[in-house]
């Protein structure tokens, strides 16, 4: 089990498991939806950076699956399918809403009393990190090391070969490399 911290959030991955028993598709829509709900809304949470747009992204991306369940799960592909879905409406609404994000400015104190220096973790510092990526990026790079992914589901989710989300996922590391090391020398 990983406990993020600052958020209070604890997430539950099942990494334990052997790759066969996370691949077995639920007989119906209605099991698949209660199985994985949980999951999906994290995935999506991780890649849309906000509560409110996870929440839109996975209930479209069901209302997708829906008419297409028996098929898709007849291929086996049915995450693959969602996960594809959520970051299209990842990457749609962050082309729709533009590239700057309006941010407050920080206060220098928060409610609890500490400075905001002190505040920081190490968690809030890769979350603002991630949220810099590109959507898909951003997305290569939460199902490889949060949901544990291959590439090539990788490239299943992001509709693109797996070379190309090896790159993703590659760049994406080498960016928030240039990153972290521009901060070590201010």
């Amino acid at each position: 089990m990983a406990r993020t911290r600052g958020t209070g959030v604890t997430l539950e991955v099942a990494r334990d498991m052997e790759p066969d028993e996370r691949a077995v598709e639920p007989q119906t829509f209605d099991a698949y939806v209660r199985e994985r709900s949980v999951a999906l809304q994290r995935f999506a949470y991780l890649v849309t950076r906000h509560p409110e747009d996870a929440r839109d992204a996975v209930q479209d991306a069901l209302v997708g699956l829906f008419p297409r369940y028996a098929q898709v799960a007849a291929a086996g592909s049915v995450d693959a399918y969602v996960h594809r879905s959520i970051a299209n409406a990842a990457v749609s609404r962050w082309r729709k809403g533009g590239r700057l994000v309006p941010v407050a400015e920080p206060e220098d104190v928060r409610a609890d009393g500490r400075p905001l220096e002190e505040a920081v973790t190490d968690a809030e510092v890769a979350w603002d990190l991630i949220g810099e990526l590109p959507p898909a990026q951003r997305t290569a790079v939460v199902l490889r090391y949060w949901s544990d992914a291959t590439f090539a589901d990788i490239g299943a989710a992001l509709g693109c070969p797996e070379a190309t989300a090896r790159s993703h996922v590659h760049r994406a590391l080498a960016r928030l490399r240039a990153h972290l090391g521009e901060d070590d020398h201010a």
